[in-house]
């Protein structure tokens, strides 16, 4: 486990092999409670390579020094990650 944001990560292996590959993460909140948004790609067997980018967003909470993962929302698709910032662009606008 991680007992700071810097070393949290989607990064997955088993064995020799990588399985989730992160490309780029962004720490949106610090803290107790931290939120971390990732950019990251899951190896396809039956293909031998990497897929398509994925995004991912993370919440942790700390306790005992290390933080634990409470929920996360991935956005399924480039399409869908693009409708999140144009509704959020659009609210930040009103606002």
């Amino acid at each position: 486990m991680a007992s700071t944001v810097d070393e949290l990560s989607v990064e997955y292996s088993e064995g020799d092999q990588l399985l989730v590959k992160e490309l780029d993460k962004k720490v949106l909140t610090k803290g107790a409670w931290a939120t971390l948004m990732f950019r990251y790609q899951d190896w396809d067997a039956k293909k031998e390579e990497f897929g398509k980018e994925k995004y991912t967003i993370r919440r942790y909470q700390k306790r005992n020094g290390e933080y634990m993962q409470k929920s996360k929302f991935n956005i399924s698709s480039s399409d869908q990650a693009k409708a999140i910032v144009e509704a959020l662009e659009g609210w930040l606008k009103e606002g």
